[in-house]
């Protein structure tokens, strides 16, 4: 693999100490009078929601300009820089579809039920220790033309790839060059995922993507990999034909992607990094529409970052609901203003990006709530993991209805609405322009305290004024921060030193 440029930028750790002993009064300051009310502007929230479904995104892949300014924001950086785009600045037919906000809501949330269920299934699996054995495809048909399919004895072996704007919870996209000379393609960012692919011809199933389906034979670097490699072994489930690696990625809603597992270049806007371990797809099926594929952004062996060798990476969404972009980066520095929690790995699950998360406060008051219901427990269970796959924050039953509880308190004066799937409390605020809400902030220990806009969980349900909180119980042991407490905070992994750092209004 190529090295990365020289001159690497300071590690985040050193950021982080440098920005304790700087910023330590206004942080103090902040914790011990933190704002106990935000403001919620109804008005642009309902605006929003209503362009979304009012305009016509872009349906072609980038223009030259846009092409040439990615390419700029490298070279002005000493890191690998991307362009970072929601799914509503790309926007495919299907979008259209959508009549009103409220169907498009309800299609993001079965869409991110679906996610949820099946990251707590893989983790399941990984606690039980089902053995790659007893996932092995129990039929594999080679058909004509690479007819990939497999049948599986054991579901969820993969967290799903959620479809977006147009149908789920809000994917988010960066522009990748693959092959020699390189091919421009949307692919989707999954810090739930590591297997990297890409649809390929010749293609015996594939969905609608921006972009024209990947040619290998158009590519001088395009290489099989073989059955005893170690990148072939590190798949969950692996098979061979004609001494070729076979991969399979399944997700929980139905969704797959198979196909030969291969290394290919990337071009990262000037920089080419070669060998890159990618599933080359030629049976796709599910909701992927508009991606060419996915980057994996997990903590595995085959995930992205691994790949490059990354000692940090970070990115910033933006509004899901937006036509503007922002950027992810490799090997780059927070700002001195970033609130950092540690960094924690599951001994059993290698690709969740779990957070040392210790509570929760409401309008200032910190919820009553033991930490071990934040704790990742010696033996794999529980915690709270970053996912910018899943959109909605799920906690545990009991931390999710003491929030709730502390919420309702706080909002006595709002008009109440009856409750919308998944959310059981929501408001009517059809005759507001802006309504102050208490405060919600995520605590991380040793005072340090990540306050959320208002916009990042009362969201609008319909462009009516209906707003919930965006906030859902789950049984499962397992947490989730989504992308909408995400948005517009750069949220950083310093690898090297097991710390996130979160910077709000960074994007």
């Amino acid at each position: 693999m190529t090295q990365m440029a020289k001159g690497r930028p300071l590690s985040f750790w050193a950021v982080f100490v440098l920005a304790t002993f700087t910023t330590l009064p206004l942080n103090l300051c902040r914790n011990l009078h933190p704002s106990t009310t935000t403001l919620l502007d109804v008005t642009s929230s309902l605006r929003q929601a209503r362009n979304v479904l009012s305009s016509k995104p872009r349906t072609t892949p980038l223009n030259h300009q846009q092409e040439e300014e990615e390419e700029e924001a490298q070279h002005t950086s000493s890191s690998i820089v991307l362009q970072l785009h929601p799914r509503a600045s790309i926007g495919m037919p299907q979008h259209w579809h959508h009549t009103d906000y409220r169907s498009l809501t309800l299609a993001r949330l079965a869409r991110d039920t679906a996610r949820v269920k099946s990251l707590a299934s893989r983790l399941d699996l990984a606690l039980n220790r089902i053995s790659k054995s007893d996932l092995k495809p129990v039929d594999l048909k080679i058909e004509q033309q690479q007819q990939y399919r497999y049948e599986y004895g054991v579901q969820g072996i993969q967290g799903p790839v959620v479809s977006g704007t147009s149908q789920g919870s809000g994917e988010y996209f960066s522009r990748v060059g693959i092959g020699d000379p390189p091919n421009q393609l949307y692919m989707v960012i999954d810090t739930g995922s590591d297997v990297n692919w890409v649809q390929c011809s010749p293609c015996a199933d594939c969905y609608r993507q921006a972009d024209p389906i990947f040619d290998p034979a158009s590519s001088s670097s395009f290489s099989p990999l073989t059955c005893d490699t170690s990148q072939c072994r590190s798949l969950d489930v692996s098979e061979c034909h004609n001494g070729t690696c076979l991969y399979e990625v399944s997700y929980g809603d139905g969704s797959y992607t198979v196909g030969d597992l291969v290394t290919e270049t990337f071009t990262l806007g000037s920089t080419k990094i070669d060998n890159v371990v990618i599933g080359c797809g030629h049976n796709n099926e599910g909701l992927f529409i508009g991606a060419a594929g996915l980057l994996g952004l997990g903590g595995g062996s085959l995930s992205f970052p691994s790949q490059l060798k990354a000692t940090s990476f970070s990115y910033c969404l933006v509004d899901r609901d937006s036509d503007s972009s922002s950027t992810i980066e490799f090997d780059s520095s927070l700002p001195p203003d970033v609130v950092t929690a540690p960094l924690l790995r599951n001994p059993q699950m290698d690709t969740f990006l779990y957070v040392g998360m210790t509570g929760l406060s409401v309008g200032g008051d910190l919820l009553p709530l033991s930490e071990s219901l934040f704790r990742l427990d010696g033996s794999g269970n529980g915690g709270i993991i970053v996912d910018s796959g899943t959109a909605i924050t799920r906690l545990q039953t009991d931390v999710y209805n003491s929030l709730r509880d502390a919420f309702s308190k706080g909002t006595r004066g709002l008009p109440r609405a009856r409750g919308f799937e998944l959310f059981d409390m929501c408001y009517d605020l059809s005759t507001k322009s802006s309504v102050e809400v208490p405060t919600v902030s995520f605590h991380f220990g040793e005072g340090k305290e990540l306050p959320l806009p208002a916009k990042n969980y009362m969201i609008p349900i319909d462009s009516n004024g209906t707003f919930c909180l965006a906030f859902a119980p789950t049984s499962s042991a397992l947490s989730i921060i989504g992308n909408v407490q995400q948005q517009g905070t750069r949220v950083g992994f310093d690898l090297a030193s097991s710390v996130i750092g979160f910077v709000p209004n960074k994007c």
